[in-house]
Order: structure tokens, then C-alpha cells, then sequence
């Protein structure tokens, strides 16, 4: 690549907003480097996606892809990422962006400075035929974490039977670790990842391929946190890995609310309550809670006594009904507080008076939640989240939620246990100094700058790192 062209990348992140934010605060690292970045999605999905910087709006198109619509509709209408979609349809999701390769590979075509890269994700494997016509190589970005990703990496290059599920409680990959799913978890992520859905591919099969095609291979951590699981992933899939930092995002100003906004009282609210000694509860948009585990983690929040803030999204199933057990925020209504809908998330975060977070174990809500070293409560659900909790329990940030063992159920009590563990006992003392420790890590924009820098250095000599 000539030493005074700009690098044009181009980020084609999968419909999900645990995949699609990544990408998006990697574009604006990026930009901010001086790398131009076409950010491919669907209109609706670009819409809501936080503004670009004014300052960076010269460096990041946003280029929309309409969503082929498939025989039979099977996908509710304005429907364009999994957070509009229940579980059991997310496979057509990813056959009707099958479908868009058209799209993709007419804007690569019809560009007059085409990209110098693909950074792509783990969906579009059509990426890997645009990559060999054009000759554009292609990073794959992976939005998970490392313990995860070199988990399933171990996994398929150990020659243990996919076909069963106990190749995913095969003994952990690193002495003494317990990041290895449960018999109740292994049954789900089986079916989840490995066998063959409605898209007509499994996801294994996905991501399989856009390894075998890709120049490198980009994951959101860093080595002084993660070291032996990046050293670990890179020897499995055989393809070099480049942290690129935790991509954090901007620590919010002190925040100002107008008169008339519901949450202005919220952080009144905050303003009186001690240091460190409300925990925020939030499972976010994706993880679509039944009936019964709202109303255990009610249950928890109650026996717990801990003041508490909790922000859920109110679920399909609730309808006009309250989704909260009766009397429950009558009962907690002078130390907590339930807010239905959007949060300024990063705001309550930032305010002192939050010391912990209770969720579902997600990485980009680990990465947020350990910005500002708060101790983590996990109860995790799907995919790479219950390794998350493992592992976050083994770095000493974290209490994960009891559940039995044969079919993963937990109780009120459970989440209580948890809660106090973490926020109110000697254990608990502890995991605050260690993700006070973390949010050093974490936290710490020149670290997480640097990596980005060494990333910009690769797409510009890619050829000559290898």
C-alpha cells in the first residue's frame, strides 16, 4: 500500500447490537486514526446507531443494504436485527442477509477507491467469494471473549465427537480453570452453534470459513488481561490475532437531564444514596427474559435489601399487564427504583453512587461495567455468556448466580445469595479492590489507544507483518 494513500476499510458487522456497537466504536477508533471506514448495514440499524462525531464525519460513510425480503415473510415486517425478533426466527435473519451479497459486492465494485480491507464478522460467509474477485483481504472481528473464542477454538481441533454435547464440558483448556459450559448449558450452545438451521448452514460452518479466509483475525481485549487465552486462540485456529483493545466507549460528562425528563429524579435519586452502594441491574435488548426469571430476579433484588436500580425493557409477553410481580415496587420503593425502557447506561455507570452490576454476563457489558470497577453479579443465559461468568469469576470480578445443575434453574434466594456475596461480605470487599484493579485496565484510553494504533500499522503493512 502506498505510504501517503488512506486506508479504506470496509465493516460489515452482523444484525445484532452486541455485534453491531463493537463495529461501530471500532469505526470511530478507526476514524479517529485517519482511516476511512464504509460501515455496511441495513437502514434501520444504521439509524439507530449513536451520531458520528461532526469531527469524523468525513472519515465514516454509512452505507445502508436493504434487507431481501424472504418467500413466506418470515420475519415481521421492519424487522432487521435480532433485538426486533424472538430467538426461534434469528436463523432467517441471517438467510435473508445471505441474500444481500448483491448489494455488498456492487458497492466493493462500483467504488472508486475500493476498500484496502474486509473487517467482517461471523454471518457473512458470501464476504470470502467478494474477497477473491476483488483481492481484498479480510479480518475477521471478533466481538467475544477471548476464554470463549479459544474455548470453542480448542473444541473443534481437539477431535472430540461435535456430535455430542460433552465435547463442551471437555475439561478446560488451562489448569485449575473451570471456563467450560455445564450439562444444562451444553445441550443449548450444541444446538445453537453446531447443528445445521434454518439459514441452512450452522454457525460453526460460518465461522469456520471466514477463519479460513481471513488475513488475520481482530478480538476485543488486551494481553494485560488476557494474555494466555489470546496465546491460546491464535495457536488453535492457526491465524494471527490482534487485540484491539477493549474499545471502550467515551466516559459521559456529568450528566444533565431536562426538567421534565423521567430520569432526572432517577439521578436525584442517586445523588442521595452512598458511594458505591447501589447495583444496577440490566439485561439489555437481546436477552428476552420469561415471566418466571423476571420474577426471581424481582424476588432477588427484594431479599437482598441492597438499594438497586433496574432497567428492563418491558418483555413481549407482558402486554398491557405489569411485568413485575404485584406489589413488588411498592414493597422496594424506598431503596430501588425499576425504569422500563432506554437507560442512559453509561451515565449510570459513571455516577458514584453505582457499585455494582448485575447481568447476563455479556462481553460488551463486562467491558462497560469494569470501566468504571464495579463489581460484576452474573446470571447468564445464551452463548458466550455463561464462559464469561467463568472466566470473570476467575479474575476475581465476579459472583455468578448459583443454578442446579441438571437443568439450570435458580431461585430468588439464589440471586440474593449472589448479590450480598458480592456487595455486602468480606469475598465482596475484595472483588471491589480487584475491579477497582481492572478498571485501570480497562479504563485506561492511552492503553486501549495504543492497540488501535498497532492495528492502524497492520492494515497499512499487512503484508509485511506476516
Amino acid at each position: 500500500m502506498a505510504e501517503n494513500k488512506a486506508v479504506h476499510v470496509l465493516l460489515l458487522p452482523w444484525s445484532a447490537f452486541g455485534h453491531l456497537m463493537p463495529h461501530f466504536q471500532l469505526a470511530v477508533a478507526l476514524a479517529k486514526a485517519g482511516v476511512h471506514v464504509s460501515f455496511i448495514s441495513t437502514p434501520k440499524n444504521l439509524h439507530r446507531l449513536p451520531g458520528i462525531p461532526p469531527s469524523l464525519s468525513p472519515f465514516i460513510t454509512l452505507v445502508p443494504i436493504p434487507l431481501p425480503k424472504l418467500p413466506g415473510d418470515p420475519l415481521p415486517e421492519g424487522a432487521e436485527a435480532t433485538v426486533d425478533i424472538p430467538f426461534d426466527k434469528i436463523p432467517f435473519l441471517k438467510l435473508a442477509l445471505d441474500l444481500a451479497e448483491p448489494s455488498v459486492r456492487k458497492f466493493v465494485a462500483d467504488h472508486p477507491h475500493p476498500p484496502d480491507w474486509m473487517i467482517v464478522d461471523f454471518n457473512a460467509t458470501w464476504i470470502c467469494d467478494i474477497s477473491r474477485e476483488f483481492g481484498i483481504p479480510i479480518v475477521f472481528f471478533r466481538v467475544l471473549s477471548p476464554g470463549f473464542l479459544a474455548f470453542f477454538a480448542h473444541v473443534l481441533g481437539s477431535g472430540l465427537p461435535l456430535s455430542e454435547i460433552g465435547s463442551l464440558m471437555s475439561p478446560p483448556i488451562i489448569g485449575g480453570s473451570t471456563v467450560a459450559f455445564r450439562r444444562h448449558e451444553a445441550a443449548k450452545i450444541h444446538a445453537d452453534l453446531f447443528e445445521k438451521n434454518d439459514s441452512g448452514m450452522s454457525d460453526r460452518e460460518r465461522v469456520t470459513k471466514i477463519i479460513s479466509a481471513s488475513r488475520a483475525i481482530a478480538v476485543r481485549s488486551c494481553y494485560e488481561f488476557d494474555v494466555d487465552y489470546l496465546k491460546l486462540y491464535s495457536n488453535y485456529c492457526g491465524k494471527r490475532v490482534i487485540p484491539l483493545g477493549f474499545l471502550p466507549p467515551e466516559k459521559p460528562q456529568k450528566s444533565e437531564f431536562e426538567a421534565d425528563s423521567p430520569w432526572k429524579s432517577t439521578f436525584e435519586w442517586l445523588d442521595h444514596q452512598n458511594p458505591q452502594s447501589v447495583v444496577f441491574v440490566g439485561f439489555g435488548s437481546e436477552c428476552k427474559l420469561t415471566k418466571d426469571q423476571i420474577h426471581k430476579i424481582a424476588r432477588g433484588l427484594e431479599l437482598s435489601e441492597l438499594p438497586f436500580l433496574w432497567s428492563l425493557r418491558k418483555p413481549d409477553w407482558a402486554g398491557d399487564s405489569d411485568a413485575l410481580p404485584a406489589g413488588f415496587q411498592d414493597r422496594t420503593a424506598e431503596r430501588g427504583i425499576v425504569s422500563m425502557g432506554w437507560a442512559p447506561q453509561m451515565e449510570i455507570l459513571g455516577h458514584p453512587a453505582i457499585g455494582g452490576c448485575f447481568f447476563h454476563g455479556g462481553w460488551g457489558s463486562a467491558i462497560e461495567a469494569l470501566q468504571f470497577g464495579h463489581r460484576l453479579v452474573l446470571l447468564p443465559f445464551i452463548v458466550d455468556q455463561p464462559l464469561n461468568a467463568r472466566l470473570l469469576v476467575e479474575k476475581g470480578v465476579a459472583v455468578e448466580v448459583e443454578r442446579k445443575e441438571e437443568d439450570g434453574s435458580f431461585s430468588g434466594e439464589d440471586i440474593a445469595k449472589a448479590l450480598k456475596e458480592a456487595m455486602a461480605s468480606e469475598e465482596g470487599e475484595k472483588i471491589r479492590r480487584r475491579a477497582t484493579e481492572m478498571s485501570a485496565i480497562f479504563g485506561d484510553t492511552k492503553l486501549n489507544q495504543r492497540y488501535i494504533e498497532e492495528f492502524v500499522e497492520f492494515l497499512k503493512n499487512g503484508d509485511s507483518n506476516q
